[in-house]
């Protein structure tokens, strides 16, 4: 009875999903679920805090005087090249522990958020990330600063794989761009929160670091008590057997007058769609139905880190100490960035289900391959001729202007979109499993990038920019061959966008027949 039920679900084909489109998607918001979403979307704030925090102790004097004094004494020396002031293997391990523990913990939240929940997950999260903020305000020695790393990165990847996929489920599909952007307005917010509290604690002689890594515990804080209060999702709660609490949840959410009956019963078949292959959902990963979403699961996050973005974000204030800004100018250029970076993400909230997730992937591609070519050439040009180990003024404050602009670019494209796409494109039988492999993948790559990045910089100088403009490049093209349209799109008829573009029909149809197979 069950196979019959499977077979005509899948025998509607794209008309029928078409037809779900238009069935519920009306699009309504209300105040249930703008509060849930809002405090699900906090969890951004915690890994906002990390990046913008981290930048900017590692170029305090009191933090280096007390963990890295060798650091100190290699930037006093007169012959120190321009670009490698900060290449201390040591120092950027500090920034990077934190990727390699979100790497692991995402990957482990997939298995956990199948069990428990994602309001589960996310409260996990956040006490873990509570706790690496008190062992690093309290840190003694560098291991007690990993230590606390890495809790914060365990933190980060339970969140950064439950909370944009709650958003997804939650949201009315007409909107779901603009909630689940959310999420990465918040963690722009998070970084500006931090640099902020960086550019007031570097003033602070001696002690002024543990202010700056204490302080990371009240976001922790908002994220325990938001996810404390949220339901879980419908989806999960169907996929976890609870049909009358997603039921419940999904009314509250919807509004108390809502028909809900055709979005839930699509829930329902598209959970037990999902129950009716017995191997798990990486194992399904590898089938050729799902190509097309593993090749989005490994190509976005690694475009994404090989932007060059995060590298900025992380070492904005080393990059500005390196064109010659002192240590409080450096710290208030990255406000700078983090102010220009919020203000992209809202004018992205509004425009994302209007203009559609393609068209801001290239206008921002463009842009930012620009930004980064100019400020290529004004390095080139300006910074460490003749032995001088900073730029003219009028130079430095080019490059700050032309890394506004960039930043602007990406967090009207590739900041917020980087958590859109993902969330929405998989189907239920792999989503938490495809959020992880995604947010696996990218704290990886953060990984590599924010521990090599120092490196880079000394050895190829001015031409890390030139290096970061050609993935641009390439990224840009593959978005606009590859990427189909899914503004609007309700979740549980994502399936519809794909059979209909031009390469990737192809592995929908053969997908199609492979299901059509097994139910007979």
């Amino acid at each position: 009875m069950a196979r019959g039920g499977f077979a005509a679900a899948g025998g509607a084909g794209a008309g029928g999903e078409r037809e779900r489109v238009h069935g519920y998607g009306s699009g309504r918001v209300t105040i249930s679920v703008a509060v849930t979403c809002l405090m699900a979307a906090s969890c951004g704030l915690i890994f906002g805090y990390d990046i913008g925090v981290s930048g900017g102790v590692t170029q305090m004097q009191s933090f280096l005087e007390k963990f890295f004094p060798e650091v100190l004494r290699e930037m006093k020396g007169a012959k120190r090249d321009a670009y490698c002031k900060y290449d201390n293997q040591m120092l950027t391990a500090f920034t990077s522990s934190l990727y390699i523990a979100g790497m692991l913990s995402s990957l482990v939240a997939s298995r956990v958020t199948r069990r428990v929940g994602r309001q589960a997950v996310m409260l996990t999260g956040g006490v873990l990330f509570l706790a690496g903020s008190v062992v690093n305000a309290a840190a003694l020695n560098i291991t007690m600063l990993i230590l606390g790393r890495m809790l914060l990165g365990f933190g980060v990847g339970f969140t950064a794989q439950a909370a944009p996929l709650y958003l997804a489920e939650t949201a009315p599909a007409k909107w779901r761009g603009a909630f689940t952007t959310a999420y990465n307005f918040f963690l722009v917010l998070g970084t500006l929160a931090a640099t902020v509290t960086n550019y007031f604690t570097n003033r602070i002689p001696g002690w002024g670091w543990r202010v700056s890594l204490g302080l990371a515990g009240v976001p922790a804080t908002i994220v325990v008590l938001g996810a404390i209060f949220v339901l879980d999702t419908p989806s999960s709660l169907v996929m976890r057997g609870h049909p009358d609490r997603a039921r419940a949840s999904l009314q509250r959410i919807r509004g108390a007058d809502a028909d809900v009956d055709n979005e839930f019963k699509d829930i329902v078949v598209a959970v037990e769609e999902a129950r009716r292959n017995n191997e798990g959902a990486f194992e399904r990963l590898r089938g050729k139905g799902y190509r097309h979403y593993m090749v989005m699961m490994v190509a976005i996050p690694a475009f994404f880190d090989l932007s060059g973005m995060i590298v900025i974000s992380v070492f904005s204030p080393v990059l500005f100490r390196t064109v010659g800004f002192n240590s409080q100018k450096a710290v208030l250029g990255s406000v700078i960035l983090s102010l220009v970076n919020l203000s992209s993400v809202a004018v992205s909230t509004f425009v994302v289900d209007r203009a559609g997730r393609r068209f801001l992937f290239l206008v921002g591609g463009i842009a930012m391959m620009f930004c980064q070519v100019a400020v290529a050439w004004i390095l080139a040009e300006h910074l460490g001729r003749h032995h001088a180990t900073t730029m003219a003024r009028n130079y430095a404050y080019g490059v700050l202007a032309l890394t506004c602009a960039y930043t602007f670019s990406f967090g009207l494209s590739w900041g917020p979109l980087k958590w859109v796409v993902p969330s929405e494109i998989y189907p239920v039988e792999i989503r938490s499993a495809g959020q992880a492999m995604t947010i696996a993948i990218a704290l990886t790559l953060s990984f590599a990038q924010t521990q090599v990045f120092i490196t880079l910089l000394c050895s190829l100088k001015y031409a890390i920019f030139f290096f970061y403009a050609g993935w641009v490049l390439v990224m840009t093209i593959f978005m606009a061959a590859l990427l189909p349209e899914t503004k609007g799109v309700p979740l549980e008829a994502m399936r519809s966008v794909w059979a209909k573009h031009w390469y990737w029909r192809r592995f929908v149809r053969d997908a199609k027949q492979d299901s059509q197979v097994n139910c007979l």
